[in-house]
């Protein structure tokens, strides 16, 4: 096979026989195992060892992917001085356990634990089109001739498929997963290609039974799922002829696999019921809430890079009632969600990051027909970040007294991604495995044209 060298990956050809045989014998689940096997085959035949990564503080990340854009100036970064035109009926604040950092009136959990995350309230890119704006605050580019993977594709390139002993089993965790929906704003894995798209699991975690796509049935029993299996099996008479066949071998342990994780115990990273009621609850007993449940299973049991992509924030229309909805339960799901890490000692290692594609207008639109809105705004909006390396109770970055322009210290897509690299132990200026063997840099560098604030080194 022939690989071209990259400083921290190998890359095969763009689809391999074997991945095609992968690919042709299984859909959903199965196809994401065998696309994990296929990736784990090619380290291992390619030896991908990262150098001249720096040290890992973070094993995984979870984002908090509040889409359609979150208003800044009601959660992160409140202008309660700049008079109602500004900041309509939500003119109070919540201050928080960390002396002189304030948040948003109705953020009273987070309020209570600022102490763990810190606030970043000078990111900017300038775009104020849900597209562009989505593709570049997840990859820190701009769109182009290339399609650039998002950072979730990143991390699970370099983290998601490490050299396992021999003899080991199989981690059938997939290592980069959306709960529950995909984003749809850009491709996920970019030139990356299909071995690096997110799982996106589907369902309700609220649900009674959390029926994840591919994986859990709604309609069926595992009992059912245990004897379609079997007959599945019996009738395989191509498997049965070609037992020798090494492209036959590896598909059927392939689909072996994907009824592991469908049926067996690491299925169960899946069924929420396995928590307390206590531990449900005290996320929200919503989708939001218990995606970020599922979100810290997927983590412990091994998943590199986990997103809770929770819409519904486009609020040009009626904004503060839908924000009287939305950030009770945004408060709750995160606030349990750090605090929870941190409790089981996994905040540490864990980066939590919670972001949209830009913020919203801080100056209400009080005209017909918008009733109260706010409008897209990417001039500047907020961002906050816990765990894996970053500092509590810290805010980087200022912006002006009505939260229109940075004041100070400009933070760019690319700073926050490299910055995250770094804790993962990814060096930044790697380069990606591209299948046309072309050199692309893991975060944009000076001959990107990208702007750059630099590394967020003051919150690590």
């Amino acid at each position: 096979m022939n690989q071209h060298k990259h400083s921290s990956l190998f890359w095969g050809p763009s689809l391999s026989r074997r991945q095609a045989m992968h690919a042709g014998v299984l859909t959903g689940a199965g196809a994401a195992i065998a696309s994990r096997m296929y990736a784990r085959d090619l380290a291992a035949e390619g030896g991908a060892k990262p150098s001249g990564a720096p040290m890992p503080k973070a094993n995984a990340v979870i984002q908090v992917w509040l889409g359609g854009g979150p208003p800044h100036t009601d959660t992160f970064d409140p202008k309660p001085e700049a008079g109602s035109d500004f900041t309509g009926p939500f003119s109070g604040v919540c201050d928080t356990n960390v002396s002189g950092i304030r948040i948003g009136q109705l953020m009273t959990e987070l309020g209570k634990c600022a102490d763990k995350y810190s606030l970043i309230r000078s990111f900017t890119h300038g775009q104020f089109g849900h597209e562009t704006a989505s593709y570049l605050t997840q990859t820190g580019r701009m769109p182009g001739r290339l399609v650039y993977p998002a950072a979730g594709a990143v991390v699970s390139a370099f983290k998601g498929f490490p050299e396992k002993a021999k003899g080991e089993p199989d981690n059938l965790i997939p290592p980069y997963v959306v709960l529950t929906q995909p984003q749809g704003r850009f491709s996920e894995a970019g030139f990356l290609g299909i071995k690096y798209k997110p799982f996106a699991t589907g369902g309700d975690p609220n649900a009674n039974r959390f029926a994840v796509e591919g994986i859990v049935a709604a309609d069926l029993t595992e009992n059912q799922q245990l004897q379609r299996r079997d007959l599945l099996n019996e009738l395989n008479s191509l498997h049965h002829a070609l037992r020798v066949n090494p492209d036959i071998q590896t598909a059927s342990k392939s689909r072996g696999d994907a009824y592991d994780l469908m049926l067996g115990d690491t299925g169960l990273v899946f069924n929420l019921g396995e928590e307390s009621e206590e531990t449900r609850t005290r996320y929200g007993r919503t989708r939001f809430g218990q995606s970020c449940l599922a979100a810290r299973r997927l983590v412990e049991a091994g998943s590199k890079f986990v997103t809770v992509n929770d819409g519904g924030w486009d609020t040009h229309k009626d904004h503060f009632p839908a924000m009287r909805r939305k950030l009770p339960d945004l408060d709750r799901g995160l606030a349990a969600l750090i605090t929870d890490l941190d409790e089981r000692g996994l905040l540490d290692s864990t980066i939590v990051w919670c972001i949209g594609e830009f913020g919203r207008s801080p100056k209400v639109a009080m005209e017909s027909p918008w009733n109260g809105g706010r409008h897209h705004f990417g001039a500047v909006f907020s961002t906050l970040v816990a765990g894996g390396g970053f500092k509590g109770g810290q805010v980087v970055g200022q912006s002006d007294d009505r939260g229109e322009t940075v004041k100070d210290r400009p933070v760019y897509p690319g700073d926050l991604i490299g910055t995250m690299y770094e804790l993962l132990g990814i060096d930044p200026e790697a380069s990606l495995p591209h299948p046309m063997g072309e050199f692309v840099r893991a975060t944009p560098g000076p001959d990107d044209g990208m702007e750059t604030g630099g590394r967020l080194h003051e919150l690590t």
